[in-house]
């Protein structure tokens, strides 16, 4: 193991959790609640150094005896980091955190191995680029490696670790050779759907999509990293084969290939102006029949979705135009005017969560990535004055809600009147 000793700990069994462990577990407070109440809950509940002591309990669970403790630790730790910097503190408990993490991941069974494998992206997210992550990467790196491509491992396990090895390699990979090795991982997994391509003219989706999926977004985000003479290869395997599943008869796998299509258009535009792609006419006839897709055979919330983003997708392949969108955060915005950064955006935010507008806000990596400059100082005072408190919040929703029925009221009203008269 790098950079550290294993501590000796009784092997893990996967017996239910006791009483009077869980009781101990839950003293240290319930793991959701990180998630729900976010960076908040210290100015409202506690202290920093309370959130440590949580932490340090979480930390010591993660070795204990019960998987549903171990997970539920694992999960705690998660939520904090997902919701507040806690750099210096995690650097000194990096290592305890990359053996507990590596335990996790190879004794765990599946829900277990997820929650290691989703605090390992946000572990690598606080620490950003540098030796620290890097180690964190040399450890877990080809264990999640193998995960994804054991056949006999949960699907679910498989897909989360995907998204993690992709999320880790992105941040933390400093030679260009374990950075090919990574995408030619994932390519063996989703590339498994281009198979069915030559059987029939659409693709079914198999227990196995999800993870295609996960796999295809993972490579799509390293291919933004790599030098642009590896792009060129990877543009010509793979741009005359990711149409076949704008076929698929899974929407989120439409949608994935149709963004993942026009990142590469992006890519390839970015490097030649001029850039040609010989099967532009048959391309967009299928990416204008997704954005207005009317099969009854669809669900109306599938079709919806659908159509909105193949309307971007075929406007981005067709006119280079994208729909700029804004992201607020704090007193900032942010502006993504570009696949790369929407899908950079979109996974970051996936493994976040509701954590990553503080993330923007505060953290230097992912400040950097979205060229948003140093941490912008905020005074106490300036703080209080953006903060709303829950039950504020409450009257204001509630609000909004009376004045939203009223207004539908109204126009009801209105329509009767209408009727009545003629």
């Amino acid at each position: 193991m790098i950079g550290g000793q294993h501590r000796n700990v009784q092997p893990f069994s996967d017996e239910d959790a006791s009483i009077e462990t869980m009781s101990h577990c839950s003293g240290y407070s319930d793991p959701s609640s990180f998630a729900e109440d976010g960076p908040e809950v210290l100015d409202e509940e506690g202290t920093q150094e309370d959130l440590e002591y949580k932490l340090k309990g979480f930390i010591d669970l993660t070795l204990d005896k019960s998987a549903k403790t171990r997970q539920a630790a694992l999960e705690g730790i998660k939520s904090a980091l997902a919701s507040k910097m806690l750099y210096e503190f995690i650097l000194e408990r990096r290592m305890t955190l990359t053996d507990s993490i590596e335990r996790c991941l190879k004794k765990g069974k599946s829900d277990e191995q997820r929650a290691a494998a989703a605090l390992a992206s946000v572990l690598c997210i606080q620490l950003g680029p540098g030796i620290e992550s890097e180690e964190v990467l040399k450890t877990l790196g080809p264990i999640l490696k193998k995960i994804i491509c054991d056949g006999t491992a949960s699907i679910q396990t498989r897909q989360t670790c995907a998204t993690c090895f992709g999320v880790c390699s992105f941040i933390a990979t400093d030679d260009i050779t374990e950075l090919y090795s990574t995408l030619e991982c994932l390519e063996n997994i989703f590339t498994k759907s281009y198979l069915q391509e030559k059987d029939t003219n659409v693709i079914c989706s198999s227990p196995n999509t999800v993870l295609h999926i996960s796999s295809l977004l993972a490579w799509t985000l390293l291919l933004t990293i790599c030098p642009i003479s590896e792009v060129k290869k990877k543009l010509e395997v793979h741009f005359h084969k990711l149409p076949s599943l704008l076929s698929s008869d899974d929407v989120n796998m439409r949608i994935a290939a149709g963004e993942s299509l026009a990142l590469l258009f992006e890519l390839a535009r970015g490097m030649d102006s001029d850039f040609f792609y010989e099967d532009m006419e048959s391309l967009t006839q299928m990416l204008r029949a997704l954005a207005t897709d009317g099969n009854k055979h669809r669900a109306k919330v599938d079709k919806r979705k659908q159509r909105s983003v193949f309307r971007d997708i075929l406007r981005a392949v067709e006119e280079r135009d994208f729909p700029t969108e804004t992201v607020k955060f704090g007193p900032e915005r942010m502006y993504i005017d570009c696949w790369v950064k929407k899908h950079t955006y979109d996974t970051f935010k996936e493994v976040l969560g509701s954590g990553m507008q503080y993330h923007l806000q505060s953290n230097e990596f992912l400040r950097n990535v979205f060229e948003l400059g140093p941490p912008v100082m905020l005074d106490a005072a300036t703080l209080k004055t953006m903060k709303i408190s829950r039950f504020e919040r409450h009257l204001y929703n509630s609000a909004a809600f009376k004045a939203r029925t009223k207004a539908r009221s109204k126009c009801r009203d209105k329509r009767t009147d209408v009727g009545e008269f003629f």
